[in-house]
């Protein structure tokens, strides 16, 4: 905040004191001036305090002075006298309305001092409009904690997407983000068990949410009611078969096809369920078979890294490393993080005579599966509220 302390002060400072050059006194001018040069000279000492001082006695001269408005609303804004900073800041707005960074220093103010319906409207007013990374940023985690604490979290998720726009990687929004759509799903999945306690929506929902407590049965027995409720749920014989898939019980798995099918039978461009056709086919040991699926994937998205990970699979399971290694290496330039490609592609190289490479390839392989343990983790540990408590209740 000491950098947006900077950035309003210089740029304000200086842009001259329009009152006191229209009463035509070169007495005022100059005193107004010298008060000038000595709080650019305090400042420039790192003393805001002695600074503030001199921009109040140019407003004692000059009471409409913008730039001793301004800085003085700044510097007793960061010296948490609010009270005394809001109405500096006020003037200087309505002087003035496009002073941006002046109306976020408003508005964070106004919310210190409990005034949140000003603050909200100052805030919401400019949040979008603020150019320097650091004050929007500011300005929007501001604007976002007053809406969640009236629940208003709708407008804290458009928050979230002008700040995301601008800055997609910093941990700040993404945990806003995190916590924002976390309450919106709680919220919808609230609402809709009491609109629709028996749909198939409901049903599909709360297997989605059985997937954080790994509850498998739960899972599948949600995913049966759903296609019970509603066979025609958009996608839910593919997520069905997923969920059979993965099952360690085989007649649950051998189940799974069929719904790979049903999931296909709706959708011929499914390349997804195309693609866990290719897996089961491999399971069997039909490599013809497997082949064709995952290609058939492939012509559909041709950038699928699933598919391209399981035909490299198969060319390596034919003696066909060379094949291989294009597709694998062409899914770790695009994502770098895949833990399944390293992990084959040290086989490849392995199958390719290529000792020290397959050893990186597995370093890699662990180095992320690692990391990945430990986000799932975190992740689990940041589940403070469970949507299904509520849902039971």
């Amino acid at each position: 905040m000491r950098l947006y302390l900077v950035i309003v002060l210089l740029g304000l400072s200086w842009a001259g004191s329009v009152s006191a050059q229209s009463d035509g006194s070169s007495g005022v001018r100059q005193q107004v001036q010298s008060h000038e040069r000595k709080a650019k000279e305090l400042l420039s000492q790192k003393k805001p305090e002695l600074a503030a001082k001199e921009f109040a006695s140019i407003l004692a001269i000059d009471p409409h002075n913008l730039d001793a408005q301004a800085n003085l609303g700044v510097l007793l804004y960061f010296q948490k006298n609010y009270t005394g900073a809001e109405p500096h800041l006020r003037s200087a707005m309505e002087q003035q309305p496009d002073l941006v960074k002046i109306r976020v220093l408003l508005g964070m103010c106004e919310r210190r001092l409990g005034k949140m319906d000003l603050a909200s409207a100052d805030l919401e007013a400019v949040v979008s409009q603020v150019k320097e990374p650091n004050v929007r940023l500011e300005a929007g985690l501001e604007l976002i904690e007053i809406y969640t604490a009236t629940n208003d979290l709708e407008k804290a998720s458009r928050v979230i997407a002008i700040l995301r726009a601008g800055a997609p990687t910093d941990p700040r929004i993404l945990y806003a983000a995190y916590r924002i759509y976390s309450d919106l799903s709680g919220e919808a999945l609230l609402d809709l068990s009491i609109a629709a306690p028996e749909s198939g929506q409901l049903h599909q929902a709360m297997a989605h949410e059985l997937y954080r407590e790994r509850d498998l049965p739960g899972i599948i027995a949600n995913f049966r009611k759903a296609v019970e409720a509603d066979p025609n749920l958009p996608g839910i014989h593919f997520e069905l078969a997923e969920a059979l898939y993965s099952s360690p019980d085989p007649k649950l798995r051998e189940e799974a096809e069929s719904e790979y099918k049903l999931a296909l039978s709706a959708n011929n461009r499914d390349e997804k369920a195309i693609n866990r056709l290719g897996d089961i086919a491999f399971d069997k040991n039909d490599m013809d078979a497997a082949t064709n699926y995952y290609k058939q994937a492939l012509a559909l998205a041709p950038n699928y890294a699933d598919a391209s990970i399981g035909l490299a699979h198969v060319y390596t399971q034919k003696g066909m490393p060379q094949s291989a290694e294009p597709l694998l290496l062409a899914v770790i330039a695009a994502d770098p993080a895949n833990v399944l490609a390293y992990y084959r592609l040290s086989s490849v190289y392995r199958a390719m005579n290529r000792p020290e490479d397959a050893k990186h390839e597995i370093e890699m392989y662990r180095k992320y599966k690692d990391i990945r343990e430990k986000l799932r983790v975190i992740y689990k540990d940041m589940q403070s509220d469970n949507p299904l408590e509520e849902v039971e209740k």
